[in-house]
């Protein structure tokens, strides 16, 4: 590493840097040279410097940007670069092309803050230091869930919460789309789910917008996750649809509460097929490899006293209506893994969903462990280090959110995917970790946003570099919080909307 003076304060640290003599600064005559299938991290490039410098940035043969996608770089791994800067050109090479985006990324924040900004800065010299880094990720899953179904938020915000992800090399944004109090996603088959679930806090996105946004994604290597929850969770969709209930009889509206509802879906051949109508949408829009289908915080008092439900019970000889929420998600994650796609869910203990998902352990460190064990890939997600709807400090001036301790800063940056007490072999079974933003409380963009960071920084370097160096961490994130300013993601509770706390 080099003096505190000239460390250019990079969110995560890379894996080895060092510092070189000089500087290349960027002008009107610099040019971009790429090589076969870098032409698109060229243009991500250009996308993102454009509007504060002005820079065409064009393509050319001898172009002193360079830009080398080479699968011989092959101890680069799928995401890795190396980055070279001297005072006469800045070399970035990568075995594929999500290593080149996150290069893109880091030339980003090796410039002047000001190239961050989104409107045109004059007078500033546009130079990058000279520097030699070799950066890999330590996991290959590091998301951030956002909840839209509680507060719903435009597209253009989730298009923006996707660029201050891939600026941190987060590469999966996991979108809660539907729970008790809304339904955000339109299916041609059930009109209702959007026209009467989607109304309470917010709206719905057309297909178009999520189609758009996936590839938005895309383009700066940032997987969209989607997830549909069922079968509890689910009282918007029974508020559009009560057939799909265990008292088909029963009218409900979409939930205004928070909290676990005690309604959830039936287990009906007609219930399954609506999943399965569903699903299939959702995976005609979204290509990611994982679908969650959420799975926990089901309550089975409903299917104790159901007619239908206990003669399934019966049927398949269960040994009782507890055992409904088991056969109903291996129905639905067989029905994915049949599409070719691995089913995600919420586990509330390590045993409790089928060895064909993949899962995110959020209540518990021991759950994730019991998982892996089993052996299930795991996200870990625990709430006491990765909630983000909890308050970042104990201020009186801090926006209402979840009742409990704080998740502060060191919290967030000790999360540790894979404790040092595991056995390899589980160990080894962690993809990587995300944090959630869950929105009961959370009406605004800017509210959403002055809770995800700076604490999304701190996973991001966890998940990226290994979140072992807490006073670096807190040097670094010193600057870095000039270029979050830049950006003008709000750092104070005064800078953003507070909502009324739900009394409910």
């Amino acid at each position: 590493m080099f003096p505190p003076a000239t460390d250019p304060g990079l969110v995560p640290s890379p894996s080895k840097l060092s510092r070189s003599a000089g500087a290349f600064t960027l002008d009107d005559t610099t040019a971009i040279r790429v090589t076969p299938g870098a032409g698109p991290a060229a243009a991500l490039l250009r996308t993102l410097l454009a509007p504060a410098t002005g820079l065409p940035l064009p393509l050319a043969p001898d172009g002193r940007i360079v830009l080398i996608l080479d699968p011989a770089l092959a101890g680069l791994g799928a995401e890795g670069y190396g980055l070279t800067v001297s005072g006469k050109a800045v070399l970035l090479r990568a075995a594929g092309a999500a290593g080149l985006r996150h290069g893109v990324q880091t030339i980003r924040q090796l410039l002047p803050v000001a190239a961050l900004g989104a409107h045109p800065v004059r007078g500033v010299r546009w130079s990058v230091p000279g520097v030699e880094i070799t950066d890999v990720p330590r996991y290959a899953w590091r998301g951030a869930m956002l909840d839209v179904a509680r507060h719903f938020q435009p597209v253009s915000f989730l298009r923006r919460f996707t660029d201050l992800l891939a600026l941190h090399k987060l590469n999966v944004l996991h979108l809660h789309l539907t729970d008790d109090q809304g339904w955000r996603m339109p299916v041609a088959a059930y009109p209702r789910l959007t026209e009467v679930a989607g109304v309470p806090h917010g709206g719905a996105y057309s297909r178009e917008e999520l189609r758009d946004l996936v590839v938005y994604a895309a383009e700066r290597g940032v997987t969209v996750v989607p997830e549909i929850e069922m079968p509890g969770h689910a009282r918007a969709a029974l508020a559009a649809y009560p057939h799909l209930g265990n008292f088909p009889e029963r009218r409900l509206d979409v939930w205004k509460s928070w909290g676990v509802c005690d309604t959830v879906l039936g287990v009906t051949d007609e219930v399954l097929d609506f999943c399965r109508t569903v699903l299939d949408e959702v995976l005609d829009l979204f290509p990611s490899p994982y679908i969650h289908v959420g799975g926990d915080e089901c309550p089975t008092t409903e299917w104790h006293r159901s007619p239908a439900a206990l003669r399934r019970v019966a049927e398949e000889g269960l040994d009782g209506p507890d055992a409904l929420h088991g056969w109903f998600m291996e129905r639905i994650g067989n029905f994915l893994t049949g599409r070719g796609r691995r089913p995600l869910g919420w586990t509330e203990t390590g045993h409790d969903l089928p060895e064909s998902f993949a899962v995110l352990a959020w209540r518990d460190e021991v759950h994730g462990l019991a998982a892996a064990c089993r052996g299930q890939p795991v996200i870990m997600a625990p709430h006491r280090s990765t909630y983000l709807d909890y308050p970042q400090s104990d201020r009186p001036d801090e926006p209402p959110g979840q009742s409990g301790d704080a998740v502060d800063l060191p919290a967030v940056y000790a999360t540790e995917p894979a404790p040092s007490h595991w056995e390899t072999a589980a160990a080894a079974r962690v993809l990587g970790t995300q944090a959630q933003l869950w929105t009961e409380y959370v009406a605004t963009a800017a509210h959403a946003e002055y809770l995800a960071f700076p604490r999304l920084c701190a996973l991001a370097d966890t998940a990226w570099s290994g979140g072992h160096d807490w006073p670096g961490f807190q040097a670094r994130l010193h600057h870095h919080r000039t270029r979050l300013d830049a950006l003008g993601v709000p750092s104070r509770p005064s800078a953003i909307l507070r909502p009324e706390r739900n009394t409910k």
